[in-house]
């Protein structure tokens, strides 16, 4: 005799097994969110067998050979990686918990309190963080003309929106007048402005602002005042950057971005250290407050324009989407992140190992964060 599952047969199946994807500690919690996402931990076993991971332009390169190589040694499939930027990698980690949502987002700044709150609100309540090392964000050009020698005071005043009035007049901001280098700085060549970046969405453009173009807006002192006396106006002054076509918006695809310099000489363009490192005989990059982006001064801190690279894991997934335990075992081995690593022949600046050994912690045991604490 033929065996058939009848509609509602399948519907309490179904029902019963709503609290195997919840991320929340207690069972209630997790029927809600199973509930909310329409998706349960079986169905996602039977509807992707493999794992999917958005974010990062700057992180991609390095979560791609850990992919590769997570998909040569073991018996699970490759993961799949989509560049999306860190903002774009937030918002689609945070829009729930069920196999239509990602697994992992890669991230080239920290998880911001907003985007935190965000994934509690949809169901996401149990978010891993972890560090996987430092990276330097450069602006590079192409190496058949000369290196440039930066301020991050020049940045700023080539890049920004609005400037202080270049007649001296504390307090009166203008909108950007500059065309060439020369214009900011009389020691910089007579060149046309024209700087390939990242978009808004993108974290490397998040730290870009921050770490460069704010830095440099503090070179004025009215300006560095506004940051205890008018925050928003403040971070309006340094954070915007101009639209008339000095700064151009190239998308996530940083690769893009290096094969533009090769053919522009007079363009710069900005990225993660990683990729210059992989393109050293077509660009070089600038020379920022007098120090060249070196593996070294990223390490030491002597390049200024340094930051620290993540991922994020939802852990709702792990032990329903296979081989995710394994995929955090093979990010957070010596092997790859290590001193000798294969990361770092990628441009991944390692970590002390005292961190390495924190954030291989936290991966095992999936110590989840608090958006209270960011």
């Amino acid at each position: 005799m033929k065996k058939t599952v009848t509609l509602a047969a399948l519907l309490l199946l179904l029902t019963g097994s709503l609290s195997v994807i919840g991320c929340g500690p207690k069972a209630d919690q997790a029927a809600k969110d199973g509930q909310q996402t329409g998706q349960t931990g079986e169905e996602a076993q039977v509807a992707r067998d493999y794992i999917s991971i958005v974010g990062s332009s700057t992180v991609y390169p390095f979560a791609t050979v850990v992919a590769e190589q997570f998909g040569k040694t073991t018996d699970f499939k490759t993961p799949k990686i989509e560049s999306t930027g860190s903002g774009g990698g937030f918002k689609l980690f945070s829009a729930g918990v069920g196999v239509e949502h990602p697994d992992i987002t890669n991230a080239s700044r920290r998880i911001k309190k907003s985007e935190c709150e965000k994934c509690a609100e949809n169901g996401v309540t149990e978010v891993v963080e972890i560090k996987i090392g430092y990276d330097g964000i450069v602006m590079a050009n192409s190496k058949s003309v000369e290196p440039f020698n930066l301020s991050r005071k020049d940045i700023f005043l080539a890049l920004a929106k609005d400037v202080p009035n270049p007649s001296g007049a504390e307090g009166e901001l203008v909108p950007n007048p500059y065309k060439t280098w020369k214009d900011v700085n009389p020691e910089l060549p007579e060149t046309k402005i024209e700087v390939l970046g990242p978009p808004p969405t993108s974290g490397t453009r998040d730290a870009f602002v921050e770490l460069a173009m704010e830095t440099g807006a503090k070179e004025f002192a009215w300006i560095k005042a506004l940051k205890k006396e008018d925050k928003d106006k403040f971070k309006q002054i340094s954070h915007t950057v101009r639209e008339d076509g000095a700064y151009i918006e190239a998308g996530e695809n940083d690769n893009l971005i290096v094969q533009k310099l090769d053919a522009n000489p007079n363009a710069l363009g900005i990225f993660g250290f990683s990729f210059l490192d992989q393109n050293t005989d077509k660009i070089q990059g600038a020379f920022i407050d007098g120090v060249k982006p070196t593996f070294s001064a990223i390490s030491d801190g002597s390049y200024v324009l340094s930051r620290p690279l993540f991922f994020y894991v939802k852990e709702a997934h792990v032990g329903k989407i296979p081989g995710m335990r394994e995929y955090l075992a093979e990010f957070t081995s010596e092997k790859a992140w290590g001193d000798e690593g294969y990361l770092t022949e990628k441009g991944l600046i390692p970590m002390p190992k005292e961190e390495r050994e924190k954030y291989a912690t936290v991966a095992e045991e999936l110590i989840s964060i608090s958006c209270d604490k960011l």
